[in-house]
């Protein structure tokens, strides 16, 4: 036993070696090592499965028939491959397409995606009618509803009533669903302006107060803001540093109206249903509740988004792997200009929701409600695709 060490120190290198080697035949033609090579892709013979399997969705010309069916025409192949795969092995979700793709052979799978990368790009029938969404735009008039209780920039001059300028965007969207549901508590005049909005409505209309200057307002008339601060340094891991967010899903408390934190870490006691919180809140008495309330509420706030230059800066990230310099037909990325909108806009909240699974594209995507991803959609289905 005590020269095991010694004798593994010898075994284990040729047991990698050995690996390696086996690892190396299996991409390599059986005892020649050169490398194995996927026969050449038959494009005649895959126009015809694709005519037969394909032709009822995306048409002969590789042209989506109907809203949300993508073109295929000019995709890379690489692309086009990789996309198969997922439907086959399930890391996306479409039962016919899924049950299509297991019905066809390797070679099929080879030949189908060479002839609609053959074919020229085309645009999807419906960019021309597609209009540019801006939901910071859009959002700006849904929010003049709102001024007349939060400010018509959402800083609110009424005690008890919340700012709403620079707050987290995805956390304002989950606020307005607790207050529809009843979640938050008793009805309020805030059911009557959004319980017949959009998603995309609620979304943009976050967008638009997520992107104003919090004020910086004065000391309230109550609490000490000095005994408030050493409390929130459990506040800080969620809230961030002084009150400012860094995360879209959790609320900025910086420069926020006083009355409105107290009753809000008070609701935690009795209506409001988040655990963390309610652990956090239990050991607090009503003064260093007032003590808390009082320094965040003199903190400066910052715009959580830019909503004018938002659609912009995003686009640009996209086109560092979608744009027309980087693109190659043995790329698994796809054009996107031209486009079917409903497509994209369903192929965008597919990956946010992780039913296609690219870690990539998650992380990306995540961040973002429905209006910032038809905004995304509807810019690049404008585009023409050559």
């Amino acid at each position: 036993m005590k020269n095991q060490p010694s004798a593994l120190r010898y075994i284990l290198p040729a047991i990698i070696v050995l690996a390696l080697g086996l690892i190396g035949c299996s991409k390599n033609d059986a005892g020649t090592g050169q490398p194995q090579k996927e026969p050449a892709a038959d494009i005649a013979a895959g126009k015809t499965v694709a005519e037969r399997q394909c032709g009822a969705c995306h048409g002969p010309d590789g042209r989506g028939r109907g809203p949300a069916i993508p073109t295929l025409a000019g995709q890379p192949e690489g692309y086009l491959l990789a996309a198969m795969a997922e439907y086959k092995d399930g890391r996306r979700h479409h039962a016919a397409l899924r049950a299509i793709v297991e019905g066809l052979s390797d070679a099929d799978i080879r030949n189908v995606a060479a002839y609609f990368a053959s074919l020229p790009p085309i645009d999807a029938a419906s960019r021309q009618t597609v209009q540019l969404f801006s939901p910071y735009e859009t959002g700006k008039k849904l929010a003049v509803a709102c001024g007349q209780c939060h400010g018509p920039d959402g800083n609110s001059k009424t005690p008890g009533t919340p700012s709403l300028a620079g707050q987290q965007p995805r956390y304002f969207a989950t606020a307005i669903h607790e207050y529809l549901s009843g979640s938050r508590g008793t009805p309020s005049p805030m059911h009557m302006v959004v319980r017949d909005m959009r998603a995309v409505d609620v979304d943009s209309v976050a967008l638009y107060f997520a992107s104003q200057t919090p004020a910086q307002r004065p000391p309230a008339d109550f609490g000490d803001p000095a005994k408030g601060e050493p409390h929130t340094v459990l506040c800080a891991g969620c809230h961030g540093l002084l009150g400012v967010s860094g995360d879209p899903a959790t609320p900025s408390l910086a420069g926020q109206d006083p009355q409105y934190l107290v009753n809000a870490i008070k609701a935690y006691r009795n209506a409001r249903t988040y655990e963390p919180m309610i652990r956090v809140v239990a050991g607090l008495t009503d003064t260093d509740v007032d003590n808390i309330a009082a320094f965040y509420a003199i903190q400066k706030g910052k715009p959580a988004e830019n909503g004018p230059a938002l659609t912009q800066e995003l686009t640009e990230r996209c086109n560092r792997c979608h744009g027309a310099g980087v693109r190659s037909s043995d790329m698994a990325i796809p054009r996107l200009n031209g486009q079917d909108m409903d497509y994209l806009v369903m192929a965008l909240r597919s990956y946010r929701d992780n039913r296609r699974q690219t870690s990539v594209m998650h992380s990306m995507v995540l961040p973002y409600g429905d209006a910032v991803i038809e905004s995304l959609a509807s810019y690049y289905a404008s585009k023409p695709s050559k």
